[in-house]
């Protein structure tokens, strides 16, 4: 061998003994739009078989929205489009399927029991599906439409608290399910704005069942938990115990109540009453000091005036001490207080309000936490926040369907049409 093979095999090995970099696959983008009645948040999620990493988050003021509902098509479509254009340059993609949240005064919900017969065979996939379309037929209200049909718990002949009846021999198989309807019209113009700003929804979710996936442990979904989401202009409740959802309902009022009181009370224009509420706003008067003055905007060309704190605090209070009343009274006269074991936990924006912890242990006698996302990568410091956890949570949402055994094949996205058709 001459000196100049030499030098080819040793170039030859050189080359071989480098390591060979494979690109890592990319994951499936997963989109929550969280449209709210003071904000809109898209978070863009990109999942994979063991985790999700956030990759684009746009949160932008919401502009058309009122207590959930949409009142005005063009501001709201604008809003979306500008918080969706900010979350695909934080991500460098397109977004073009997005999974949205609902919520309002116009959702119902309430649980429904069904039956069907097996006569002693194997029950099969087509035997669960079936059992869950009994539960569902009963008579609504002829402008709701369901959204949401959530198992509760399975029977087979007297075994009771099943979760999953499949392969499983008996006579009869019965369910819980908690149904949850929404106004038709109230649907319809939510995805009208989604469509006009180019994006296809995937599936409409309950704000609290989103933000249920981002916040809560498993642990205390087993024990009993109420999730209260304070949100702009909705209270959202959604209560678990033994694993699944027992019940929700939807509380008129939010955030936004505390910032028109301030507004109205201290004479004071609306963005400047927003301030007011993010600097010095409390839950508790009683731990403000008397002498603490705050210098409040008026409203046309007069002079900017002086007002104490507690006065300030004095408004909060008094509108916070009733939503959460509202809550505590809503969740007994649901039947299920005793079984919140694990105790309540607050999200939304409103939640982020100083002191809310204490003077929300006092009505509910029940230990109270302040929930944040959880279980995600990436962008983690975009997202940590209770204003964020419907926006996580849809993307939760949207990861675990597209995974289950048992999608939603007939939801409310592939109904829609027909329902609109009737409208006409």
């Amino acid at each position: 061998m001459d000196k100049g093979d030499e030098l080819q095999q040793d170039e030859v090995q050189e080359t071989v003994s480098l390591p060979v970099k494979h690109e890592e696959m990319r994951g499936e983008l997963i989109v929550g739009l969280d449209i709210g009645t003071t904000k809109i948040c898209c978070v863009v999620g990109e999942v994979f078989e063991d985790r999700i990493e956030v990759i684009g988050v746009g949160t932008t003021a919401s502009l058309g929205m009122r207590k959930g509902i949409v009142v005005n098509i063009e501001s709201t479509v604008a809003s979306i489009r500008k918080a969706v254009s900010v979350a695909e340059e934080l991500a460098g993609c397109v977004l073009d399927s997005v999974y949205v949240g609902i919520a309002g005064n116009h959702i119902k919900g309430f649980n429904s029991p069904g039956i069907l017969a097996v006569n002693g065979r194997e029950i099969k996939h087509a035997d669960v599906k079936e059992v869950i379309n009994a539960a569902r037929t009963v008579k609504i209200s002829e402008n709701q439409r369901v959204i949401h049909v959530l198992p509760q718990e399975y029977m087979v002949d007297d075994h009771t608290g099943i979760q999953n009846p499949l392969g499983m021999t008996g006579v009869r198989l019965a369910t819980n399910v908690h149904i949850v309807t929404a106004d038709i019209g109230a649907v319809h113009n939510l995805v009208t704005c989604c469509n006009k700003a180019s994006l296809e929804v995937a599936d409409l979710v309950l704000e609290s069942i989103a933000s249920a996936k981002s916040v809560l442990a498993q642990d205390e979904m087993e024990l009993g938990v109420a999730l209260v989401d304070i949100g702009g202009g909705t209270t959202d409740i959604a209560v678990f115990c033994e694993g699944t959802i027992r019940h929700t309902s939807e509380i008129g009022l939010g955030g936004h109540n505390l910032t028109n009181d301030l507004s109205v009370g201290l004479r004071t224009p609306l963005a400047e009453a927003e301030r007011l509420k993010e600097d010095y706003g409390c839950a508790l008067s009683s731990l403000i000091k008397p002498n603490h003055v705050v210098d409040v905007p008026s409203v046309g060309d007069r002079e900017p005036r002086r007002v104490t704190q507690k006065v300030l605090v004095d408004i909060i209070e008094a509108r916070m001490i009733e939503i959460l009343e509202m809550v505590d009274r809503e969740l007994v006269a649901s039947g299920q207080k005793n079984r919140i074991n694990a105790g309540v936990v607050l999200t939304g924006g409103s939640a982020l309000l100083a002191n809310i912890v204490d003077l929300a242990e006092q009505i509910f006698d029940l230990p109270v936490r302040i929930g944040y996302p959880a279980g995600i990568g990436g962008r983690v410091e975009d997202v940590f926040s209770p204003r964020c956890t419907t926006g996580v949570g849809l993307v939760m949402y949207g990861r675990d369907l597209q995974r289950s055994s048992l999608r939603k094949e007939d939801g409310v996205v592939n109904k829609m049409k027909g329902w609109f058709k009737k409208m006409m």
